[in-house]
């Protein structure tokens, strides 16, 4: 009998005392989350079946089931047609050229009038299309605002040679008067200024000749035909010739187009 009770160990001893528990950090609020976690989950699917239906679904669920089911014999007006010699799966029609199926159910479920649909299309058309006209317009505007900066950029250009054109052809034209003990230019505009002159043009006086009324052209033009005339020379053959005919037999013209 000692033995026995030797052998079990007393309730009270450091084997029972000491036993430690598990109290890691975090561990208790585990599992109160997993339980709620199967409490909510166990109260939805009670919710799911225990709710009731509303009004239009068991409305929509009774149409797509008459829906699916084909006219029967209780049909008054599928039993007139079989009276009349219609079978199922027959077009309709005495040839048999009409319609298989029944005409698509349209459920209409919002609360606007009958049209609104068609006008709120209607408008979106507009918008679109109002939209592709400002696209449109756009385009057109940037397309010529290209071309006129092109334009502008070739006048500029042209500008710039009639310019070159034109220094060119004073430099020609003081130097062949200066071979002919010419001291004084027919006009103070047909030879090249140095630039220190530039500034003395302001003091001439209101009864002299005033070449800032010509364009680039225009004196261009002049003294072109002066070259040609008094020295029988040519700007852009870069040639001086012996007499008028051999100056017009062997020139092309008196501008730069026809030297191209």
């Amino acid at each position: 009998m000692k033995l026995n009770m030797a052998e079990e160990e007393d309730y009270m001893s450091d084997s029972f005392i000491n036993v430690q528990e598990d109290i890691r950090p975090g561990l208790p609020m585990l599992r109160q989350i997993r339980e709620a976690r199967r409490k909510e989950e166990k109260q939805q699917e009670a919710n799911l079946k225990n709710r009731q239906k509303s009004l239009k679904e068991e409305e929509r669920e009774r149409r797509d089931t008459g829906l699916k089911n084909a006219l029967g014999c209780e049909n008054k007006g599928f039993a007139l047609l079989q009276k009349m010699g219609y079978k199922s799966g027959q077009a309709l029609g005495k040839s048999g050229d009409g319609i298989i199926e029944p005409i698509p159910l349209n459920v209409k479920t919002g609360k606007s009038g009958i049209g609104h649909e068609a006008l709120v299309k209607r408008k979106a058309e507009e918008k679109l299309e109002s939209y592709r006209r400002k696209i449109h317009m756009k385009n057109q505007a940037e397309e010529t605002a290209a071309v006129q900066f092109r334009m502008r950029l070739k006048n500029k250009q042209d500008e710039m040679k009639l310019e070159g054109d034109l220094r060119r052809s004073q430099r020609a034209c003081q130097q062949l008067d200066t071979q002919k003990n010419i001291q004084v230019p027919r006009e103070a505009w047909y030879w090249l200024k140095p630039e220190e002159e530039i500034e003395e043009e302001k003091e001439e006086d209101e009864d002299e000749y005033k070449s800032e009324d010509l364009s680039v052209l225009e004196k261009l033009q002049i003294l072109t035909s002066y070259l040609r005339e008094e020295h029988l020379y040519c700007i852009w053959c870069g040639t001086a010739y012996k007499d008028k005919e051999d100056l017009s037999s062997h020139c092309p013209g008196p501008t730069s187009a026809d030297h191209d």
